[in-house]
């Protein structure tokens, strides 16, 4: 018997997508972003499917720690590094890959006693997102430093993170790409920036490596162009089910603070999911699920545990039925999320434990 609340992960889907990564940049090894459980999806069962990737990025220490405990083996960069001498020895006991983006990180390397080199290390620079990154001024020192350790045995390379990559003809973009290959003047070492959208639509970013992200997941990164335009196809199909169905009379009010009101007699039914799962309160009042293959509307406020819907056009519904959230053609995220007004990555990281994953194909 189905157990609802459930995500439904479509893993013939991430490898198209991942083939479609490959195809946009054929020249560049792919480094899949699984951080903050794969973007909801589950980041253990993902990295599995991904497994044709040639290293994976997740943000901090304790994800890295989960993939290498389940037994992936590739290479796994820690986007934000470390940050103490006990993460950068527990990163060397696992063989995982700090990024240095401050010069703090940088100097546990000589004051940290590590059971094994560290490998596939990575500088990460400021290139104009100002959030992460050793300046341009810092820049030397900090390749040699990096490159003349005798904890880090390996590759070094230098990446940095785009800022408007979904806007392809900002200016800044150009800024930021040459700036990061000045540091190829200094050192002729690897590089990396690409996320998604540049992936697709900033050829002179892909580089040695590319990170992509949200497109292995079936989302497009930019607010003009569908999935479907990209070729990506969905990979979560959100799911729960009716609960209840109540009549209603005209003049009486649905959910917390009777926002909503029925104009006429109609039929209300209560589905077994709300914000706690991750159902974005946003969508109070503007959402629209799929029932018997037909959109209807959320009713008054989504609350912690449940949602309502019209059920008025929907003939031989019944309690135990399902109700589909997104990912299907009429409810793709990206339409969700603009409903939302977020960003499909909120929404799909957004979807907690409480929801069953299941994984199919």
């Amino acid at each position: 018997m189905q157990t609802y609340p459930v995500a439904h992960i479509d893993i013939a889907a991430l490898k198209h997508n991942l083939n479609q990564v490959k195809g946009f940049a054929p020249d560049s090894k792919v480094m899949s972003v699984i951080k903050a459980n794969a973007y909801g999806h589950g980041d253990i069962q993902v990295a599995f499917a991904l497994i044709e990737s040639d290293a994976f990025a997740v943000a901090r220490l304790s994800e890295g720690i989960q993939l290498r405990q389940a037994g992936i083996k590739k290479n796994i960069v820690l986007l934000e590094g470390v940050h103490n001498m006990e993460q950068l020895q527990l990163a060397a006991e696992n063989n995982l890959s700090p990024v240095f983006h401050n010069q703090s990180q940088i100097d546990l390397l000589s004051v940290t006693e590590l059971i094994r080199p560290l490998k596939f290390c990575w500088l990460m620079i400021e290139t104009g997102m100002h959030r992460l990154g050793i300046s341009k001024a810092g820049l030397a020192v900090a390749l040699k430093t990096l490159m003349n350790s005798h904890k880090i045995n390996g590759e070094i390379g230098v990446m940095t993170h785009f800022a408007n990559a979904d806007k392809p003809n900002d200016y800044r973009n150009k800024l930021q790409i040459e700036k990061l290959l000045e540091s190829k003047k200094i050192e002729n070492v690897t590089t990396g920036m690409a996320n998604s959208a540049a992936i697709i639509s900033l050829p002179d970013s892909h580089q040695q490596w590319i990170r992509p992200g949200v497109m292995l997941y079936g989302s497009s990164p930019f607010p003009d162009k569908t999935a479907d335009d990209l070729g990506l196809k969905p990979v979560m199909k959100l799911a729960a089910q009716l609960i209840a169905i109540e009549q209603l009379q005209a003049g009486e009010q649905v959910g917390y603070g009777g926002e909503w009101q029925a104009l006429k007699v109609m039929k209300v039914g209560t589905v077994n999911i709300g914000y706690g799962d991750g159902y974005s309160r946003q969508l109070s009042n503007k959402g629209k699920v799929s029932v018997h293959n037909q959109l209807v509307d959320v009713l008054g406020r989504v609350s912690m545990d449940m949602i309502c819907i019209d059920l008025s056009s929907i003939n031989n519904v019944k309690i135990g039925d399902e109700v589909i959230l997104w990912g299907i053609e009429e409810l793709q995220i990206d339409c969700v999320a603009t409903r939302a007004n977020t960003i499909s990555y909120e929404l799909l990281c957004q979807v907690n434990n409480r929801v069953v994953r299941q994984y199919n194909g």
